[in-house]
């Protein structure tokens, strides 16, 4: 388990990008997980029907699916190194540990936002957002 690392505004500002190109490749990678889910989906219920069609392999499907999750872990790996919370990709949601004074805040970014506006108690969650300024 790493230390927690916190953060100021200006070094959250600053690995934005980093954490914008990691949800797109997230996103990405959703994408291709659903749709090739939903053909595997497909395949099981027609063998379950005993319907035989040309299909790709189940097993092919399974190892395509499993590869598009490891390649989804190691992006979310990729944000969490730096410290960052990944909330969520759809849209875009992270949360950086923070102090205001002497209390511990999160600051956080939604996709959108070109930088880091709001902060949230870390009791309250994204509903509890307030402006920074």
């Amino acid at each position: 388990m790493m230390a927690k690392k916190y953060f100021t505004v200006e070094q959250a500002d600053r690995l934005l990008p980093i954490v914008k190109e990691e949800i797109n490749e997230l996103k990405i990678i959703q994408k291709e997980f659903d749709d090739k889910w939903s053909v595997y989906h497909q395949i099981q219920e027609e063998k379950k029907q005993n319907v035989q069609t040309e299909t790709p392999s189940v097993f092919k499907l399974e190892c395509e699916l499993e590869f598009i999750e490891l390649q989804a872990q190691l992006h979310v790996s990729n944000i969490q190194k730096t410290g960052a919370q990944l909330k969520g990709i759809e849209p875009g949601l992270v949360d950086f540990p923070s102090f205001k004074g002497k209390k511990e805040i999160l600051l956080c970014w939604r996709e959108g936002e070109d930088k880091i506006q709001f902060y949230h108690d870390p009791k309250e969650g994204f509903a509890g957002r307030k402006p920074l300024y």
